[in-house]
């Protein structure tokens, strides 16, 4: 087969399987592309959060820590309401929600793995200093999970890396070429800075308006959450990185858009009752 056939029956495979995988983000209903499987990444995540809990030291600080899960059971059950309300598919449904608190004071964060394993530093207290905060900060990554962004990126850096090597087979190795001659990976950098750290902006910034909706509806004050990263930025005190090479949207850029978004969400997602 030559190679312009062979290029063609690639590319057709590659669209249909775009065509095919496509699905919407809850609420926002972003265009999002899904062809790695969630059920496979759920079970790897578990697999990690198993390893994290043995080798992290966990703190012995069980107030916080079930101020941690009442926090975390409040926003399951509101998040899961909402969508039943809504006669929406829940994004949780086969959730296996969990929650640690790592005993960490030089680490300012907090993750939410794919099925809802979730992990607090102890460092981010220092931060978020009451229990508004808190829920701001876990309703953020709460909503990473529940809009399924693990999947999304999974998906994305498989079609990246068949594009890549289509495009390397049709230009008869020009990126091979230059990376070769630049002694790096030149086309991968070029493609994070370009495609994959954008997106993954994109991300963050739809987790910070998604996790002030859970924060909302789970009955928590979400005027708390640009304090938060006023106080951040001066724990951070100017070291980010520019935000173009940065996964994450500036500090500047966050508190705007947070304090565009406060109002809104506060009218239109309030608080849910759960009888």
């Amino acid at each position: 087969m030559n190679r312009r056939k062979f290029l063609s029956y690639i590319g057709c495979g590659c669209c249909s399987l775009v065509l095919n995988s496509c699905g919407t983000a809850p609420i926002t209903e972003r265009k999002q592309l899904k062809i790695v499987s969630e059920a496979k990444l759920n079970a790897q995540a578990a697999k990690i959060y198993e390893q994290i809990k043995q080798k992290e030291k966990l703190s012995k600080d069980l107030k916080t820590l079930n101020l941690i899960k009442e926090i975390g059971k409040k926003m399951e059950d509101s998040i899961s309401e909402y969508f039943y309300r809504a006669k929406l598919n829940d994004p949780t449904n086969n959730f296996n929600w969990e929650y640690i608190l790592i005993d960490k004071k030089n680490v300012r964060n907090a993750w939410c793995m794919p099925g809802g394993k979730i992990a607090v530093y102890s460092g981010i207290l220092d931060v978020t200093k009451n229990t508004d905060g808190l829920a701001a900060v876990m309703g953020h990554e709460v909503a990473h999970a529940v809009a399924k962004h693990s999947v999304e990126r999974a998906s994305r850096g498989t079609l990246l890396n068949v594009g890549t090597k289509i495009i390397d087979i049709a230009s008869g190795g020009v990126l091979s070429d230059i990376n070769r001659t630049t002694g790096m990976d030149t086309v991968g950098l070029l493609s994070q800075l370009g495609i994959m750290n954008p997106f993954n902006r994109k991300q963050e910034s739809e987790a910070d308006y998604l996790g002030m909706i859970f924060s909302s509806l789970s009955g928590y004050d979400i005027r708390e959450t640009s304090k938060i990263w006023e106080r951040m930025k001066k724990f951070n005190k100017d070291k980010q990185p520019p935000e173009f090479m940065s996964t994450h949207p500036s500090a500047e850029n966050r508190i705007k858009k947070i304090n565009d978004w406060t109002n809104e969400i506060i009218l239109d997602y309030p608080p849910i009752s759960i009888s």
